[in-house]
């Protein structure tokens, strides 16, 4: 078999086979680190996130499957916006609607030549409380990027509210996740991700109730536009989840799509 085609063989059988083990298991609905990520007006993305967390409900003590779609369009090269429909399964029951977000994107843009390239992701959730107890929350999402040669570094802080439930008591959530690529190849880009929540902002919790998760993966380019990433996490304390699996599908279209 040539190698090209072998190649594609592999990638294929490796995303039957993930996709199938997320069926029996699951975490949060968007395992990504946010990079910087341009659009011009008439370009979009459609991406598919199936995570997988086993014993991920502490409450319910049960593994549950999570799965989204989000698509975002292009409307110049400081802004984007993006629109994410959410789903969630338990064992034995059926998938489920969670609830929804939009998501708008802004970008310092590229031609401002700041040292590192900046963007901020808005988040408003509209949940459905079947699944969590706040039905409404926010998220602000500051994106940080730096690349030096085949190394690019993103770290996205997090600070989380809910604007309507319980939790709005709890006042703002602090949490920061991090990414490190390496360009091996034109197909494939190693990756270390963390992940983590650090409890109330400026009130953070003690060490061994933070959620600290360590996600070695990478990222596979099927075709020219579309990516694969995946990975396997491991969490650092009792407070999160010991193993998470994460998948997600990116088409890009609309546009010239990524090279």
């Amino acid at each position: 078999m040539p190698r090209k085609r072998r190649w594609r063989a592999f990638a294929i059988a490796g995303l039957v086979a993930v996709s199938t083990a997320a069926l029996h298991a699951q975490d949060p609905f968007e395992i990504h680190v946010l990079e910087y990520e341009e659009l011009k007006l008439g370009e979009f993305t459609f991406e598919n996130h199936t995570n997988y967390v086993g014993k991920s409900d502490a409450a319910a003590g049960v593994d549950i499957l999570h799965m989204t779609y989000e698509l975002t369009a292009g409307i110049n090269d400081k802004f984007s916006f993006g629109v994410m429909q959410l789903n969630a399964h338990r064992p034995g029951g059926p998938l489920e609607s969670a609830g929804w977000r939009l998501v708008p994107h802004f970008y310092a843009p590229r031609s401002w030549h700041w040292p590192v390239d900046t963007g901020l992701t808005v988040e408003m959730s509209f949940n459905s409380t079947r699944w969590t107890t706040d039905s409404r929350s926010i998220e602000l999402i500051p994106i940080l990027e730096k690349r030096a040669g085949k190394v690019q570094v993103d770290v996205n802080p997090s600070f989380e509210r809910a604007l309507h439930g319980p939790g709005v008591r709890a006042g703002w959530g602090f949490g920061i996740a991090a990414r490190v690529g390496y360009d091996a190849t034109r197909r494939f880009t190693p990756s270390i991700e963390y992940y983590s929540d650090w409890g109330r902002w400026l009130d953070f919790a003690p060490p061994g109730q933070q959620i600290h998760q360590i996600l070695p993966g990478g990222d596979i380019r099927l075709t020219k536009n579309l990516l694969w990433s995946t990975g396997v996490g491991i969490g650092a304390t009792p407070a999160g989840n010991r193993i998470v699996y994460k998948s997600r599908l990116e088409f890009n279209f609309g546009g010239r799509g990524k090279s």
